[in-house]
C-alpha cells in the first residue's frame, strides 16, 4: 500500500532536482579537465554507494551476465557525463542543460524500439517541437554550436542508460545497479587515459591532482548529487507517483540555468533566440507526461 505523501516529501523531491541541476555549475567550477573530473566523481560515487550498501546490509551479488551488462552500461554513463561536462566547458552550463533536456525526446523514440512497441504520434510531434526549438537557437548566429551538440549527446546517452536500467531494476536492487555502473564508468575512463593523454591532454599529461576546492566540488557531485540523491529518490517512489517525479525532473534545466546565471552572471546571458528555443524545448518536455496520460485515457 502506498504511503501518504507529506509536504516535506515534495520539498525533498524539488531539492533533488535542484541538486541534479547544480551539477552543471559544479562541473564548470572544477579546474581539472572533464575526463579527470569524471574519473574522480565515478570513483567516489562507487565507493560511497558501496559504503551505503554495506550500511544497509544490502547485496553485491549479481550473475556474471548481469555484471557484464552493468559494467557496459557504466561505460554509457561515463559517456553521458563526459559529453555533459565537456559541453559546459566549451560553452556554458545553460547550453549543456538545454541539450540535456532532449533526454525525454530520445527516450520517447528509443524506448518503443527497445521494447518493440509502436512509436506514437504524440512522441513524434513533441520531438519535432524539440527540433524546432534547437533550430531557433542555431539560426541566429549561436556561438556555442559544439557545446549544444555535446549537450544533446549527453541527453541521448542518458536516455540509453535509463532504458537499460528500467529493465535491470526489475531483478536487481537500484543500489547494486548504481554501484556497478559507477565502477564501470570509472573503469571506462581509466581505459581512455592512454589515448586521451596521447591525443588530447594539454601538454601530453594527465592532471590527476585536483586543487583543494576541486575535491569539495567533486565530492558534492559524487555523494550529494549521486549517492544521496539517488537513495532519497528511491524512497520517494514509495509515496509519490513515478508520473509526478518525472514531471518534477523536467524542472532540472530550469533550476540549472537559473543557478548558472546567479553563479556566472553575464557569461550566461544570451540572446532572445536562445531563451525562445529553450522555452519551446522545455514546453515540449514538460507537456509530454500530461499529453501522454490524456491520450492513454482516450
Amino acid at each position: 500500500m502506498t504511503q501518504q505523501a507529506t509536504t516535506q516529501d515534495y520539498f525533498k523531491l524539488h531539492f533533488l532536482v535542484f541538486l541534479w541541476g547544480f551539477t552543471a555549475v559544479l562541473g564548470k567550477l572544477v579546474s581539472i579537465p572533464s575526463l579527470e573530473m569524471v574519473f574522480y566523481r565515478t570513483l567516489l560515487a562507487a565507493l560511497g554507494m558501496g559504503f551505503l550498501i554495506l550500511m544497509a546490509r544490502g547485496s553485491f551479488t549479481v550473475s556474471k551476465r548481469d555484471l557484464v551488462k552493468l559494467l557496459l552500461t557504466g561505460f554509457v554513463v561515463a559517456l553521458h557525463w563526459l559529453t555533459f561536462f565537456s559541453s559546459g566547458r566549451i560553452s556554458n552550463p545553460s547550453t549543456s542543460l538545454v541539450g540535456f533536456a532532449t533526454c525525454s525526446f530520445w527516450a520517447a523514440i528509443l524506448e518503443p524500439i527497445a521494447k518493440r512497441q509502436k512509436i506514437q504520434w504524440l512522441e513524434i510531434t513533441l520531438g519535432l517541437m524539440v527540433i524546432g526549438g534547437l533550430a531557433i537557437i542555431f539560426t541566429f548566429d549561436f556561438q556555442y554550436a559544439w557545446g549544444l551538440f555535446f549537450g544533446i549527446l549527453s541527453g541521448l546517452t542518458a536516455a540509453v542508460f535509463s532504458i537499460i536500467n528500467s529493465k535491470l531494476v526489475t531483478r536487481i536492487h537500484a543500489h547494486t545497479i548504481t554501484f556497478y555502473e559507477m565502477a564501470g564508468a570509472c573503469l571506462f575512463v581509466m581505459l581512455l587515459f592512454p589515448a586521451y593523454q596521447y591525443y588530447w591532454a594539454e601538454g601530453g599529461s594527465l592532471r590527476l591532482i585536483p586543487a583543494a576546492m576541486d575535491w569539495v566540488y567533486i565530492a558534492v557531485m559524487a555523494w550529494a548529487c549521486s549517492v544521496y540523491a539517488y537513495s532519497v529518490a528511491i524512497n520517494l517512489t514509495k509515496k509519490l507517483s513515478v508520473f509526478f517525479i518525472q514531471l518534477a525532473l523536467n524542472l532540472e534545466p530550469v533550476y540549472g540555468i537559473v543557478l548558472a546565471i546567479i553563479v556566472f552572471g553575464q557569461q550566461e546571458v544570451m540572446g532572445w533566440n536562445f531563451y525562445l528555443g529553450t522555452f519551446i524545448i522545455l514546453s515540449a518536455v514538460a507537456s509530454y507526461p500530461f499529453l501522454k496520460r490524456l491520450t492513454t485515457k482516450t
